[in-house]
């Protein structure tokens, strides 16, 4: 009787605990369905959520021009800021699952800053780096160099004796590298080439398109179901890979799957958006605050997260100086950069 008693106290627990975390993930839907709707109401003019509302469930009934602003030129803007941030942030909680280290992401590690060098090299001198692949030059430069950097760090991880720390420094000559290779480009480039690599270097949203988001959006909507399958085994390893190996997981090969796959992800934000910090950083890290390590809720998690931020970040960047929209990776930058602070210092970072 006291056991029957002790399992049915142990499955309304576990009851209550789902439930708080479906309402958790519920808010955050919430949250972003607010900030996106705020988004495509703020610009050079101004409308009310009202008035953002019905030209979205109702176009045909509002004026031609609300409706234009609404679905040509801020929607793609206010999605991509969406899927670049879900991404991102997907991305980076992988990252940090794989490699056990809470300072993980694409910007951290310097795989965003790879596949911008990727991309510059298109961009200022029409390299490409898959010969067949020219009418999509620069999402492919970037993926070719973000999947080298990813390669890179899944290499060093397996060395013995190689610790997180170890990883986190590799990443950060890694994005000295790269920016130093991207300021030779800049350097032989020609002046309208420059312009075009200072764009990617500064990240912005403004030049979203729908052909572009239909893109990003297809990949990531491909990158997560393959990341959903792995989410038990993902789970397992944050016990460690002896652990996860008992429970039929094999640690290697699941890396370098999910490398791929975030490596994947990163080149298309980066070839579309240009290199967008510390998404990848602080999405993960609150989604996994509110929600805990089991995938089957962090990953929806960090993916709301990532991009309730980036579409908050949208928004600052239109009311910091009114009229003028500023480049949306200083802004994740400003915002990033106190949190990355907190989690070097904060003590459990080395408890991880």
């Amino acid at each position: 009787m006291t056991d029957a008693v002790g399992a049915g106290e142990g499955r309304g627990f576990y009851s209550a605990l789902v439930l708080r975390r479906q309402l958790i993930l519920m808010g955050l839907a919430l949250a972003l369905a607010l900030s996106v709707c705020t988004d495509l109401a703020l610009g050079p003019a101004s409308y009310n959520l009202g008035q953002v509302i019905e030209g979205l469930l109702w176009p045909g009934q509002v004026e031609d021009q609300v409706r234009v602003i609404l679905w040509e030129i801020r929607m793609p803007v206010a999605l991509m800021a969406v899927v670049v941030g879900a991404s991102l942030s997907i991305a980076g909680v992988q990252m940090q699952t794989i490699l056990n280290n809470p300072l993980a992401s694409p910007f951290t590690l310097g795989i965003s800053a790879g596949a911008g060098f990727g991309a510059a090299l298109a961009l200022a001198f029409g390299v490409a780096l898959v010969p067949f692949a020219v009418d999509y030059i620069i999402p492919v430069n970037a993926f070719v160099m973000a999947m080298l950097t990813s390669l890179a760090i899944y290499g060093l991880s397996l060395r013995q004796g190689v610790s997180s720390e170890t990883i986190v420094l590799l990443g950060i000559a890694l994005v000295f590298i790269f920016n130093a290779l991207m300021s030779l480009i800049q350097f032989f480039a020609s002046q309208q080439a420059v312009a075009a690599v200072v764009f990617w270097t500064m990240g912005s949203l403004t030049k979203a398109t729908w052909p572009k988001l239909w893109i990003a959006l297809a990949v990531l909507a491909a990158a997560a179901p393959l990341l959903a399958r792995r989410g038990w085994q993902l789970t397992a390893m944050r016990l460690g890979d002896a652990k996860a190996e008992s429970m039929g997981v094999r640690p290697r090969r699941l890396r370098l799957e999910v490398l791929v796959i975030v490596s994947l992800l990163a080149a298309i934000s980066v070839s579309f958006v240009g290199t967008i910090g510390f998404i990848g950083l602080v999405g993960p890290h609150i989604a996994r605050m509110l929600l805990g390590e089991d995938q089957r809720f962090l990953l929806p998690g960090a993916a709301l997260s990532g991009a309730l931020i980036l579409s908050a970040g949208s928004i600052l960047s239109k009311i910091i100086i009114p009229g003028t929209i500023i480049p949306i990776g200083i802004v994740t930058s400003l915002v990033g950069i106190p949190f990355f602070l907190y989690l070097i210092l904060n003590r459990r970072v080395a408890t991880w």
